[in-house]
């Protein structure tokens, strides 16, 4: 059984290997390069989890790391001010392990960032993943995110953007 578990600074192990798991395992799927992440030691993994008003969890299996995904505060727009001043929280840092694909883990741990943000009193969630990864694409469809018409990131490549998906938020 797949057990979720929100991490803290003083989990700055767990997440700097599950993180480094899944740049290894799917660089494809990630901005993020594995070799940006071996230099920083423990201040640099620690100061990811301490950013302010974020939320990081791990999936379990076992005891062994199987997933992972973050919630990061947004700027304005979908966290109940109504302001209307920037973005809603996004989730970030989505993966499953191989072995995990398939048993719903990628959706347990979308719906826990989902709670965290309506704890935030978000009326929306937002998201950016890279356009060709239809496997990642086709889980948030299956969440009920949809793609904007909002320009993502620029990658690497100097053409290429992001593709940015919203969800909105209710209460249930």
């Amino acid at each position: 059984m797949v057990r979720l578990r929100v991490v803290t600074t003083d989990d700055w192990p767990l997440w700097r290997d599950v993180r480094r798991t899944a740049l290894a395992e799917a660089p494809h799927a990630f901005k993020s390069r594995l070799a940006d992440w071996h230099r920083g030691g423990e201040e640099r993994w620690r100061a990811r989890l301490e950013l302010p008003d974020a939320y990081h969890v791990v999936a379990l299996l076992d005891g062994r790391a199987v997933g992972m995904a973050s919630g990061m505060p947004g700027d304005g727009v979908g966290d109940g001010d109504g302001d209307g001043d920037g973005r809603p929280p996004e989730l970030r840092s989505v993966w499953v392990s191989p072995e995990a694909r398939g048993h719903g883990v990628g959706g347990r741990l979308i719906a826990t960032v989902e709670a965290w943000a309506l704890r935030r009193g978000a009326t929306a969630l937002r998201l950016a993943v890279l356009p060709g990864n239809a496997p990642a694409i086709a889980l948030y469809e299956r969440h009920g995110f949809t793609a904007t018409r909002e320009p993502g990131e620029l990658l690497a490549d100097g053409v290429t953007r992001e593709l940015v998906m919203v969800k909105a938020l209710r209460r249930s």
